[in-house]
């Protein structure tokens, strides 16, 4: 089980502040939802979390340890991210499967990557199908795939269903509701849909202006009488 704990971050970009003093925890077998406007600085959360940027001051923990304590390549395997694009490399379904692994000189076996596909709903489809011939919900599934190739502890998920019809929405949503519950994984996951965080997640966090407003269940989204969040939900704050 692994908790992520942000304590103090700070972090800024051409001398205008991103984030600002942000101190929290996201706790392990849980769906927590990263909400707020756009440029809140929600999709830098998420690469200060998996080490793609580094904070101007404060200190990240996996678990017990500090994020600058994890060699690039041990950070790389706790950590696993998916994106809206769901982007993949051309070539086969085993290709991208086997990315992960190939990019430090290693080789997923065949039986294992089934196995993935297996997990996420994609048992039907040939490890040689060409990732041309998929369409954007099994693009998406087996993105998720690809990110559970080295069993991380942690996913970070920005948008990933933004993009999909109703039914492949459905398809992701119970497809990571399954992988936090068997695994325990901490699931922090970005997302402008609120129905959705209703729906789908046990925490939520939400961003302004780069700063932690207000957090919570996700039950509470419901009934918050938050007035920033209130405006947030009404639609009133882009």
């Amino acid at each position: 089980m692994t908790d992520i704990k942000l304590e103090h971050i700070n972090f800024s970009v051409d001398n205008k502040q991103i984030l600002k003093d942000i101190t929290t925890t996201f706790h392990s077998g849980k769906i927590t939802a990263l909400i707020g406007p756009s440029g809140a600085g929600k999709t830098t959360l998420l690469k200060l979390i998996n080490g793609l940027r580094s904070p101007d001051s404060g200190n990240i923990y996996i678990g017990e340890k500090e994020i600058q304590s994890f060699d690039l390549i041990k950070l790389k395997q706790q950590i696993g991210m998916a994106l809206q694009s769901a982007p993949m490399i051309q070539g086969t379904v085993y290709d991208n499967l086997n990315l992960p692994r190939s990019l430090w000189g290693d080789t997923l076996d065949k039986q294992k990557a089934m196995e993935l596909l297996d997990q996420v709903n994609l048992e039907t489809i040939a490890l040689t199908t060409d990732v041309k011939s998929l369409s954007g919900g099994q693009r998406q599934r087996l993105s998720i795939a690809r990110t559970l190739v080295n069993q991380p502890e942690v996913l970070l998920l920005d948008e990933i269903t933004s993009s999909l019809d109703p039914r492949s929405v459905k398809e992701v949503e119970a497809l990571i509701r399954k992988i936090c519950d068997q695994f325990g994984v901490t699931i922090i996951w970005i997302t402008h849909d609120v129905e959705q965080a209703k729906r789908i997640t046990d925490d939520y966090c939400m961003l302004k202006d780069g700063q932690f407003v207000v957090s919570g269940h996700s039950s509470e989204l419901e009934t918050t009488e938050h007035p920033v969040l209130k405006a947030f939900l009404k639609g009133e704050i882009e």
